[in-house]
């Protein structure tokens, strides 16, 4: 059983995902192709902003969300140790300081209640992280970052491209919206990519020149920039996968629907889900107890496991604050695993985990 299953995916989608390829292969444009300004199109169209800028990852992505903010040396910039490395990489990169605030212990994701007390003079932007597929409270995020003179909020939704916030997109609901084309992905290409969404046009027009090495013509170098374009090819795959992608996503709400209610009365903690909001369970995740005895009864089964993160940020040896302590995200970094999920999913393979996760429960 894979973990996450590509094959299935291609397979349904082989005649429009080659016949995208091709047509980059004919035309010959591999860099900034015809394909790169349909795809951006589409992609705002369907967040519902005015601007979408493509580029070559979703960490390239937070890096250029930030640059067009013209982030500092010394600035702030708030977020949680309960990410990938990417979130805070990127702060780092430029010179700026990381101040995280703790998880909500149910969902994972940033707690909005904690924000206000973190805010400096010295804050500058505002990331919060949309974990595992689900947004985290934008409108309270966006809210505080309004009252303390408009902090720009930066969406880091790397996991949640398709997930619904009170009926609106993520990767539309703040100042900046950036995600990731990985091919794990709820929409993947099959290299990297990524992009950022926003209906600034100012900003826009700064990502779009950060992208081309800082150019807002060839050769006139108006900005610091990076080579951080998304590639034509990549650009024709993910448009190639647009075609199912609204069937993928009710697929992956309705396999995340079923995980929660066959695992119910488990001993072990699932991810609450918000009413005002859809997960796609870009990994489904849950918390357990002597995780590494269930892991290995899991993997013995045939069962693919993964920990989306074993150790917060805080605690890695690059980004190390010995002296801080967020007792939320250091707990949920001991207990997450997470299951097989993609939209390709059969109800018997996820019997088959779901057996084996009792099993390895009942076992440990």
């Amino acid at each position: 059983m894979p973990f996450i299953d590509l094959k299935s995916q291609y397979a349904a989608l082989k005649s429009d995902i080659d016949a995208r390829i091709q047509k980059v292969l004919d035309h010959g444009q591999y860099i900034m192709g015809p394909e790169v300004k349909e795809l951006e199109q589409r992609l705002a169209a369907h967040v519902g902003v005015k601007h979408c800028v493509t580029v070559a990852s979703g960490t390239e992505a937070l890096l250029i969300a930030l640059l067009a903010l013209d982030l500092k040396p010394g600035d702030e910039v708030i977020t949680t140790p309960f990410t990938f490395a990417a979130t805070v990489e990127v702060i780092a990169l430029l010179g700026a300081v990381p101040v995280y605030v703790d998880i909500e212990p149910d969902s994972c994701n940033l707690d909005a209640r904690l924000l206000e007390a973190a805010i400096t003079p010295r804050t500058r932007a505002i990331m919060p992280v949309s974990l595992y597929g689900q947004v985290a409270d934008m409108d309270e995020i966006n809210a505080i970052a309004a009252r303390h003179g408009h902090i720009p909020v930066i969406e880091d939704a790397a996991q949640s491209f398709g997930a619904s916030y009170k009926g609106r997109k993520s990767c539309g609901l703040s100042t900046w919206g950036a995600t990731s084309f990985f091919p794990s992905k709820p929409l993947g290409c099959y290299g990297d990519g990524g992009a950022l969404f926003t209906d600034d046009d100012a900003l826009a027009q700064a990502a779009r020149e950060i992208r081309v090495h800082g150019q807002s013509q060839r050769y006139t170098h108006t900005r610091v920039g990076v080579g951080g374009r998304m590639d034509t090819l990549q650009c024709a795959v993910v448009l190639g996968k647009l075609e199912r992608f609204d069937w993928e996503i009710a697929q992956r709400l309705k396999i995340g629907a079923r995980y929660q209610q066959q695992l119910e009365g488990l001993p072990l903690q699932r991810l609450a889900v918000r009413a005002d909001r859809d997960c796609v369970w870009a990994q489904f995740t849950v918390m357990v107890e002597n995780r590494a005895a269930v892991q290995q009864a899991l993997n013995e089964a045939g069962i693919p496991t993964a920990i989306h993160y074993p150790k917060p940020l805080h605690r890695q040896p690059a980004y190390a604050r010995p002296e801080l302590s967020f007792p939320h995200a250091e707990a949920a970094a001991e207990r997450v695993i997470s299951l097989p999920m993609s939209a390709d999913l059969s109800e018997a393979q996820q019997d088959q985990v779901i057996a084996a996760l009792r099993r390895a429960l009942a076992e440990r």
